[in-house]
């Protein structure tokens, strides 16, 4: 019986916890696995999506305001605030004066205010552009959108055309 309990004695460990070795083990896994989620999350690229996203929403807001504007108007495009000839040329959207003015559509198409590009578009300059071809069709455009995987350098632009 005195050979069980020298026997039993001899396979516990002596003090209970964890080495430091362990420790650094766990330490360095851990590290391992949080730089691996966060290369795999790439949160820089993740805000470019959601800015594209916003900015693809908005030039989608903008056009349908249009659109309904000409529908209302018997197939042409009134904005009393907009005295600027609208071309083939591409024209920045805005409220300052050498830019497309297209607070007309604010609230009646749209409830709140003309939408402003989400990396520092303002009233003034939406960032935003529009133009019309020669059969009448408008086309509003982002400029400013970012690839996936090139964040500082320009992607396509965003356009929609009606």
């Amino acid at each position: 019986m005195e050979s069980i309990k020298k026997v039993s004695k001899t396979c516990l460990p002596a003090g209970r916890g964890f080495t430091l070795i362990e420790i650094l083990v766990v330490i360095g896994i851990i590290a391992v696995l949080a730089a691996i989620v966060i290369i795999a999350i790439n949160p820089a690229r993740q805000f470019a999506q959601a800015r594209n996203t916003q900015r693809t929403s908005n030039v989608s807001t903008i056009l349908n305001a249009v659109g309904q504007n000409i529908a209302d108007n018997k197939g042409v495009f009134t904005c009393a605030s907009n005295t600027l000839a609208l071309g083939t040329t591409a024209v920045h959207i805005g409220t300052s004066a050498t830019l497309a003015d297209f607070s007309c559509l604010v609230p009646t198409y749209i409830p709140s205010a003309i939408p402003t590009d989400p990396n520092g578009g303002t009233a003034a300059d939406t960032d935003y552009t529009v133009a019309v071809d020669a059969n009448g069709r408008f086309t509003v455009c982002a400029p400013n959108s970012v690839t996936e995987h090139e964040i500082s350098n320009p992607g396509p632009t965003i356009c929609l055309t009606r």
